[in-house]
């Protein structure tokens, strides 16, 4: 195939934005690599999603039960593709197994075409690697 693969530029796009469409296009048979996520946002007051993910971190029990809340942005990132796939059947565990998160751009994916549609959030918003950070 020709375009048996797609970049996204995930600088300043929501994060579900994102998800939405690499899960989308994984799931049509498509690799996705998606650079830049240490620049993705999530759109809301800051203290609300701190939040949220120190709740989700606190609500896991001991290390064997879970619930697993990555704390690397890349793994963040897949994690929020992976709520977008029907993960639990083997064409979802298929389709994660196609995507690729960076936190940097590597050279041999910036050379190609990106896809840049997403509009910068206008809303107030807290970047990956700023709450990556914070929590």
């Amino acid at each position: 195939m020709i375009n048996d693969f797609i970049v996204i530029d995930a600088t300043g796009a929501a994060i579900g934005r994102i998800a939405t469409y690499a899960a989308k296009q994984a799931l049509y048979g498509k690799k996705v690599f998606v650079i830049n996520c240490s620049d993705a946002v999530i759109t809301g007051k800051q203290h609300a999603i701190l939040d949220v993910y120190k709740a989700k971190i606190s609500r896991g029990g001991y290390a064997q039960k879970g619930p697993y809340i990555p704390r690397t942005i890349e793994k963040l990132m897949k994690r929020t593709i992976r709520g977008m796939l029907p993960w639990n059947i083997t064409r979802g565990r298929e389709a994660l197994k196609r995507i690729k998160c960076f936190s940097w751009a590597p050279e041999e994916y910036s050379k190609h075409e990106k896809i840049i549609t997403f509009k910068k959030a206008k809303q107030p918003y807290i970047t990956l690697s700023k709450l990556i950070d914070l929590i």
